[in-house]
């Protein structure tokens, strides 16, 4: 068995793997760029060395050697499935906890891997998969695919560059914007065509393979529930599946593995018909760890990251097929630093102030005072809850995420619990499209005027707070002839301001805000409306007020007036909806446009967003290509013009 192991990871994965080395008495070594040098998985590991990057292969491995680690754990993401990573790991004499850089190489390539796995017997998605295929050979085969289909990155995963296409005429902008995501994310824009299966659900296996000739798989997870092509909620074992369906997943699963001779862990993904759940076809395998991992130890009682460990040591799995039992339910939620209510945007900012639930897992690395980038992932948190029933654990994590506050960053969690309220999620009636389909009823509604009132009451007590005690610098609201009320004006719907009008004191007033009056009592961890109390988090500060309640986190930004630019203030504008980077400027400056014309691209963390011109106009762009930009920041206007196209 090793004793010292480089963690090649940051944030949850690195703690969690660091977790298990505690456990098995490895000592643990972490690696972390300046950004991250006083973050929690440094502070958690035996050594850490600092890199210029967690993608820089060559500067791990040395500081592998550097720090005496015998071997290096990658956790998932950044180099987990590089071959070239395993290789340099291999030729410096460090044992790489995972595959060999062979089986990495060929289920990487995901064309390659369709062609392994047939070979094998196990059926593939109907498509057109075949290495070097350019545009033009793509739009002329995609009719015999079929449509809708799906445009693919050989390389890669967790659905970047990953486009529906419905209508054919769509196709060459789907391929363009394919192309330039799956370069970003993956360095290879290698593309390919597969048809898009009806009511799709995602339904992924759990593999372990040892160096003695072992493999067994470990059930089923399902991943159904997905935005953007990426998984939002897992459960293990999935609802849909029978007994001899699940049988037959698992020995698919176990064929995939052995045609590329694969040993490790490893997560074989399945895509199946929720009309025909007993014609599974094999969509791709993922070398690694997987983000749902959790699931799959609550009900298995197997710690993974043990056993990626012990088989990377040499050690035989000691574990048959009739020997893996699975004991109730489990269910994972991911708490993304995402806006689901514009679209999954990510967000981005500072954690303000922290609550996590307790009595169940939580996977994490947060405290008060964390930066949320958006150079990384948006995964913040995993929470999972297990339980003897699927019903009770749903309840039990619905429970846990009306417990977890992030304010400061805007966060996925009250639409997490929206979702697993869903009759048909509750039903266990789910493919890849749920959420699309359900959008309008998993929106979250407006803020209300009961949270407006909250949220100013919250502001008095904040300035009252740091108010000196001179009477004359005080707004306690006093004045000859009586008090004059506490005002708190947020910026509402459609730009239109919300006015709140608070009398009596910082922690005891009446508030009127849009008609309705309220009665406010303010407490340490709570707040009383109208007699009813219920625990409250909150923080403000100078641009805004932060409240988190059972029924969410929510941002009120205090009210500013709208800027003045000239003669073209009132033209419309494109803001940024996340920070991030502009990566395609489609329009020239001064360019005409129509409404809806893709105007420019932004990405941030590896997702890429197109803004649309909001009507027609003449453009007059603020950023160039490759330019970092802030979220809310102008980056054009639509000009109106006369005389083109009527306008």
């Amino acid at each position: 068995m090793f004793t010292s192991v480089l963690v090649a990871n940051r944030a949850e994965i690195a703690l969690r793997v660091i977790r298990t080395l505690d456990t098995l008495g490895i000592a643990s070594v972490a690696v972390h760029t300046d950004e991250d040098a006083r973050a929690p998985h440094v502070t958690a590991a035996g050594a850490a060395v600092r890199i210029p990057s967690y993608l820089d292969g060559a500067a791990i491995v040395a500081a592998a050697r550097r720090a005496g680690a015998q071997a290096v754990h990658p956790g998932y993401g950044f180099l987990a499935e590089r071959a070239s990573f395993a290789r340099a790991c291999a030729d410096a004499g460090v044992v790489f906890i995972g595959p060999s850089p062979e089986a990495i190489e060929t289920m990487g390539d995901k064309i390659a891997a369709r062609a392994a796995v047939a070979a094998r017997g196990v059926a593939t998605v109907p498509g057109l998969a075949e290495s070097g295929l350019d545009d033009a050979a793509l739009l002329a085969g995609a009719r015999d695919v079929g449509f809708p289909l799906l445009v693919k990155p050989s390389a890669g995963g967790g659905g970047k560059g990953m486009h529906r296409v419905d209508d054919p005429a769509d196709l060459p902008a789907a391929l363009a914007t394919a192309r330039r995501e799956a370069a970003a994310a993956f360095g290879d824009d290698t593309l390919f065509l597969e048809r898009f299966v009806s009511s799709p659900r995602h339904i992924e296996v759990q593999v372990l393979a040892d160096a003695h000739g072992t493999t067994v798989h470990l059930g089923e997870r399902e991943c159904s529930l997905q935005r953007r092509h990426q998984k939002v909620v897992e459960e293990a074992p999935s609802p849909l599946l029978t007994a001899e369906q699940r049988e037959h997943l698992g020995r698919a699963a176990i064929a995939t593995a052995r045609a590329v001779d694969y040993v490790g862990a490893g997560t074989v993904e399945f895509i199946v018909s929720a009309d025909a759940p007993a014609e599974p076809y094999f969509m791709e395998m993922n070398t690694r760890l997987q983000v749902e991992h959790p699931v799959t130890e609550a009900v298995t009682g197997i710690d993974l990251v043990a056993a990626q460990v012990r088989i990377a040591a040499g050690e035989p799995l000691g574990l048959g097929q009739d020997q893996v039992r699975t004991v109730g339910h489990a269910v994972e939620a991911r708490v993304y630093a995402e806006d689901p209510d514009a679209g999954f945007v990510p967000t981005g900012g500072t954690v303000l102030g922290l609550s996590l639930p307790t009595g169940v897992r939580v996977d994490h690395a947060l405290r008060d005072g964390t930066h949320v980038s958006s150079a990384y992932d948006p995964l913040l948190a995993k929470v999972v809850a297990h339980a003897p029933t699927r019903a009770e654990a749903l309840a039990r994590l619905d429970r846990a995420l009306a417990d977890t506050h992030v304010l400061g960053v805007v966060t996925n969690t009250a639409f997490l619990r929206r979702l697993l309220a869903d009759d048909d999620v509750a039903a266990g009636r789910m493919d890849t499209g749920l959420i699309d389909r359900h959008r309008e009823r998993l929106t979250r509604p407006p803020v209300t005027a009961r949270e407006y009132a909250v949220a100013a009451l919250v502001r008095w007590h904040d300035v009252h707070q740091r108010a000196t005690t001179d009477l004359w610098h005080t707004p306690s609201g006093w004045r000859l002839g009586g008090p004059a009320p506490f005002v708190v004006r947020f910026g509402g719907p459609a730009g239109d301001p919300v006015v709140v009008r608070l009398t009596g004191s910082p922690d005891h007033a009446e508030a009127r805000v849009d008609g309705a009056c309220f009665s406010l009592s303010l407490h340490p961890d709570a707040v009383t409306v109208d007699g009813l109390r219920e625990p409250l988090r909150r923080h403000s500060s100078d641009r805004s007020v932060w409240i988190g309640t059972d029924d969410g986190d929510r941002e009120l930004v205090t009210h500013v007036a709208a800027r003045s630019s000239g003669d073209d203030g009132r033209a419309p504008t494109l803001d940024s909806p996340m920070p991030g980077t502009v990566v395609a400027v489609l329009v020239d400056d001064g360019g005409h446009v129509l409404a809806g014309d893709a105007v420019l691209a932004v990405e941030a963390m590896k997702m890429e967003h197109v803004l649309r011109a909001p009507s027609a106009g003449s453009l007059r762009l603020h950023v160039t290509t490759g330019q970092t930009v802030r979220r809310g920041e102008q980056l054009a206007q639509v000009l109106p013009t006369t005389g083109v196209d009527g306008v």
